[in-house]
């Protein structure tokens, strides 16, 4: 794992708290949840792979 999907994590989550903030601000709270959800949803998107490495490499370790 880079350090790169850190960095874009940690852009993506700015990003989208100033959007969720703006849409706050201006009366739109069904926007701002769908905004928060759409990040969150893109950010789990990214960590799923390495997720999935970290079992592979948990199995192999214990040989289960």
């Amino acid at each position: 794992m880079s350090i790169h999907i850190i960095y874009k994590i940690a852009a993506v989550g700015i990003l989208i708290s100033i959007l969720t903030q703006v849409l706050k601000h201006s009366g739109r709270d069904e926007q701002a949840f769908l905004v928060s959800l759409a990040g969150l949803i893109l950010v789990l998107l990214w960590i799923v792979p390495y997720i999935y490495e970290l079992f592979q490499t948990v199995e192999q370790m214990f040989a289960l």
